[in-house]
C-alpha cells in the first residue's frame, strides 16, 4: 500500500453505492488511505453513511454522501450530477448496492425476484450508464462491480440473487470491451463467505459448501482489500475479470 506522504490515488474521486456497511465502508476508508475523495451512496441509511463520510475525513480526504436509490433511473441521474458537482470528477465507481432476500424457488414470486435483480443488475446498469461520460470526459477511470460466489456455485434458496450476480459479470465483460479505448477499466470482485455483521436485507448466511479450503470465513477488510488494489494504477492493465475472494471455494 501507498505511503501517507505519496498517496497513488491523490486527486481521484471514487463513488461507492450502498457504502453504509460491510464491504462498502471498508471499501470507502480503504480508498481514502490511498489517497482518494469519496462520494457515498446508501438509499436510506443516512446516520450510517453519514459517519462513514466522517471517518474519510478524518483521515484527510474530502467525502460527500449522495442519497438516492440506484433502482430509480431519475435518481441515478441526479446522483451522478452531484456527484460531479461535488468534486468535478468521477474517476472510481464501484457498485456494491445490493440486496440478499432468501426463499424457496417454488415459493420466490416474480416480486421478489424483480427487487433482487433491480437493485443488484438494473442498479449497476443505471449506475455505469451515468457515470461512465464523466469518467470518460475525466481522461478514463475503474468501474468494479460487486459480485458473489453464488453466481459460480449456486446457492439454495438464492437464486434471484445468483442470477443477479451472474449478469453482473456479464456486464463487466461488455463494459470492458466496449470502453476499453477510452481508457476505463472494468472487473468484478466476488466475494465467498464474507464474516462480521450482516445488514438487515442480507439474511442469513447462504448454504454453501463446508469445505472451504482455507478452513474459515473471509474478513470484510480482505474483500475491501481487494477492490482497493483493483481500483491502484498497478491494476490498469486488467479489465474484463472477475477476483475471485472465496478462501478457495471456487476455483475457476
Amino acid at each position: 500500500m501507498a505511503h501517507a506522504q505519496d498517496p497513488l490515488l491523490a486527486g481521484k474521486a471514487a463513488f461507492i453505492t450502498g457504502a453504509s456497511r460491510r464491504i462498502g465502508r471498508a471499501t470507502a476508508l480503504g480508498l481514502a488511505r490511498e489517497g482518494a475523495d469519496l462520494l457515498l451512496n446508501a438509499r436510506s441509511a443516512r446516520d450510517e453513511v453519514e459517519g462513514v463520510a466522517e471517518e474519510v475525513r478524518a483521515l484527510g480526504r474530502r467525502a460527500a454522501v449522495v442519497m438516492g436509490d440506484v433502482t430509480d433511473e431519475a435518481e441515478v441521474a441526479r446522483m451522478a450530477g452531484e456527484a460531479k458537482a461535488a468534486f468535478g470528477r468521477i474517476d472510481i465507481l464501484v457498485n456494491n448496492a445490493a440486496v440478499r432476500r432468501q426463499a424457496p424457488f417454488t415459493e420466490m414470486s416474480y416480486a421478489d425476484w424483480r427487487e433482487i435483480n433491480a437493485v443488484i443488475l438494473d442498479g449497476a446498469f443505471l449506475m455505469c450508464r451515468a457515470v461512465l461520460p464523466v469518467m470518460i470526459e475525466g481522461g478514463g477511470g475503474t468501474i468494479v462491480n460487486i459480485g458473489g460466489v453464488s453466481a459460480h456455485i449456486g446457492a439454495k434458496n438464492r437464486a434471484h440473487v445468483a442470477a443477479a450476480k451472474a449478469g453482473i459479470v456479464g456486464l463487466t465483460k461488455a463494459l470492458a470491451v466496449e470502453f476499453a479505448d477510452r481508457n476505463v477499466t472494468v472487473n468484478c470482485l466476488a466475494p465467498g463467505k464474507i464474516g462480521g455483521e450482516r445488514s438487515k436485507t442480507s439474511g442469513k448466511s447462504p448454504e454453501m459448501p463446508a469445505d472451504i479450503p482455507l478452513g474459515r470465513e473471509g474478513d470484510i477488510e480482505e474483500a475491501a482489500g481487494m477492490v482497493v488494489a483493483l481500483c491502484l494504477p498497478q491494476a490498469r492493465f486488467m479489465t474484463g475479470q472477475t477476483v475471485h475472494v472465496s478462501g478457495g471455494l471456487y476455483m475457476p
